[in-house]
């Protein structure tokens, strides 16, 4: 085992001593005396034990290199000065902090600023209408000219419905439903495997609307995101991958006239 290397500045005394102590711990070189009084130190001390970790961390990786090797050829290995993995150590709890805190705070964003009515209208009618077998839709896909006629005319715009066949959905049909504001479509897909995405589109009632960026509203398994262009509102609402339904989400947004690259 490597031992510590003596350090390009100067350090205390005591700094020393305790790395020099945390590396005769990790091996098996101190007494029964210094080894209860390091591992008690290490107990109460996150910087000592991150240390330890580092320290078992390159041992491992020194044993695997060594391991693997096959053949009689000499190996150069080069051990840099301990105390560096302390830093390491440090930065990186800093940064699991600070991923913990923001897990935690998001959820708390979320709750501060609700998703607008159009999304969680669309996110029931997805868990009303996705399980349905034989009523999921008003009209079938092999009618699409009519339900797009036909949807165009009740929400006063033009529809169009996007192609999800690269991801391997396939269009059953749509309905009308109760909007927010007026009258709102829902186009129901399907893939191989029988999940099911909706997607829903409010009517355009001139009124001014925020724009909402792609965000997601989430409840159990299911997932909505949701988006506003034109003073129109979306929502693609499934319980796929949350990642896959994200992309999907972002390809129908530019199909149907979005800029998702502002909102990336």
């Amino acid at each position: 085992m490597t031992k510590p290397e003596q350090p390009e500045h100067p350090e205390s005394n005591a700094s020393a001593d305790e790395l020099r102590a945390l590396s005769a711990f990790i091996d098996d070189e101190s007494t029964d005396a210094e080894r209860a009084e390091t591992a008690a130190r290490i107990a109460r001390d996150p910087a000592s034990a991150a240390t330890v970790a580092a320290y078992r961390a390159q041992d491992n990786a020194l044993r695997a290199l060594f391991a693997a090797t096959t053949d009689q050829e000499p190996q150069v290995v080069v051990v840099r000065p301990r105390r560096r993995y302390l830093m390491a150590a440090s930065w990186l709890a800093v940064g699991i902090a600070c991923g913990f805190l923001m897990h935690m705070l998001l959820p708390v964003i979320d709750r501060d600023r609700p998703a607008p009515t159009f999304a969680q209208r669309a996110d029931i009618a997805y868990a009303v209408y996705a399980p349905e077998q034989r009523h999921a839709v008003e009209v079938a896909a092999s009618q699409e000219d009519h339900l797009v006629t036909w949807l165009s005319k009740r929400l006063n715009r033009t529809l169009t419905i996007p192609s999800l066949h690269e991801y391997g959905f396939e269009l059953v049909g749509g309905r009308l439903l109760p909007g927010e504001d007026g009258p709102a479509a829902q186009f129901m897909y399907q893939n191989a495997s029988g999940e099911r995405l909706t997607l829903y589109m409010t009517s355009s009632t001139g009124k001014r609307r925020e724009e909402y960026a792609i965000r997601m509203l989430r409840d159990g398994a299911r997932r909505t995101f949701y988006w506003t262009t034109e003073q129109a509102g979306y929502a693609l609402s499934g319980q796929i991958g949350e990642a896959k339904l994200r992309a999907i989400t972002f390809d129908t947004c530019a199909a149907l006239g979005g800029d998702p690259k502002k909102w990336q």
